[in-house]
């Protein structure tokens, strides 16, 4: 066996302890270091105009002056399978290092509870960094043009001459769900049409008196439709995502005051769950611990930030942030659902409208 000279003895000493030292500083690295010039995209699993891609940007706006090191942040829009495409892609195909970030729909998560054989992600193990609404003053709303006979939802229960037609997204989308859930459990008279791709395209669509109405949030309305929001161009004719009314509209009932039936209640109960995490942001599983805490912090810093807030509610918004502990509370009581509310939630859900 050949003897290690002194030389090279010394020579391959001092590669090791070169590696150590650059081992050292990777793992001594501070956050601030990491995002420094760095990019963060935000993945968004619907098309621009609604409240998913406004609300993205405008996180996008504000959130790098709360992250350590002041990252850039740009919004990729991805949508797909009722945002299936953007969960199941930042679950198992996006980079771990923080600097992808997702805004995901409210219901998305819903679906791996479902037992949908398309997800491919388990929401318990997203890295949450919380949601800019817990819908504290905000509805989901079933909105039809101010000049519709309709004047309340009790013209159009069941038995009366008339009858509505509602435009939704497809599987997976609250307009959708909500629809064929008033007009199957609460038993009101109405159509629902599916294909739509988008809040925007169905108010296009109520212009042109193609459908009489939607299934819409509030702050959905008030931020993509302003001009006609402000000009009283709808009516609501009952409210969801919400145990109470809102005080801006005590008049309008909830869905819950449509129905007696305990098995009914049980189901919007399941069905409503969501909107408590109406504007949840995430980022992949196995993001550096440090990281994720910092991500977690600066989000809520941004929701906090006094003139965050102010800007949202000029644009619209409902901020009434939560945090992820809060966010797993929910998910955790959703998965506690009797599997026969679930059954009967998939089975209204999945029922194909009229095309």
């Amino acid at each position: 066996m050949k003897r290690m000279s002194i030389r090279d003895f010394v020579v391959t000493v001092s590669s090791l302890c070169t590696g150590l030292t650059v081992m050292t500083s990777a793992s001594a690295e501070t956050v601030e270091q990491f995002y420094k010039g760095k990019t963060i995209t935000v993945l968004v699993g619907t098309s621009p105009g609604g409240i998913n891609d406004l609300t993205a940007r405008f996180a996008a706006k504000h959130l790098a002056r709360f992250i350590p090191g002041n990252p850039d942040i740009v919004v990729q829009n991805t949508p797909g399978g009722g945002g299936l495409v953007t969960a199941n892609r930042i679950f198992n195909a996006s980079e771990r290092d923080g600097t992808v970030l997702a805004k995901l729909e409210r219901a998305t998560p819903q679906l791996a509870i479902q037992g949908n054989p398309q997800v491919k992600f388990d929401p318990m193990k997203f890295v949450w960094l919380g949601s800019m609404s817990s819908y504290a003053d905000d509805a989901y709303l079933m909105l039809v043009n101010a000049d519709n006979p309709a004047k309340s939802v009790h013209d159009i229960k069941q038995g009366s001459p008339l009858k509505l037609t509602f435009g939704a997204n497809n599987a997976a989308s609250s307009n959708l769900i909500f629809g064929q859930i008033a007009r199957d459990a609460l038993h009101l008279n109405i159509n629902v049409v599916r294909g739509y791709t988008g809040a925007a395209p169905l108010f296009l669509a109520m212009q042109r008196k193609e459908i009489d109405g939607q299934m819409v949030g509030l702050s959905s309305a008030r931020s993509g439709q302003r001009d006609l929001w402000n000009k009283k161009a709808f009516r609501p004719l009952a409210q969801f995502g919400r145990k109470t009314r809102l005080p801006h509209f005590s008049d309008i009932p909830t869905g819950r005051e449509l129905t007696s039936d305990s098995a009914v209640l049980a189901l919007l109960d399941f069905a409503e769950s969501p909107f408590f995490m109406s504007l949840p942001f995430v980022a992949p599983p196995g993001v550096p611990a440090d990281r994720a805490k910092a991500l977690q912090a600066a989000f809520m810093q941004m929701c906090r930030d006094k003139g965050v807030v102010a800007e949202a509610r000029k644009l619209g918004f409902d901020v009434s942030p939560i945090d992820a502990e809060e966010i797993h509370a929910i998910l955790k009581r959703m998965y506690a659902t009797p599997r026969e509310v679930v059954a009967r939630y998939i089975a209204i859900s999945t029922e194909k409208g009229k095309k």
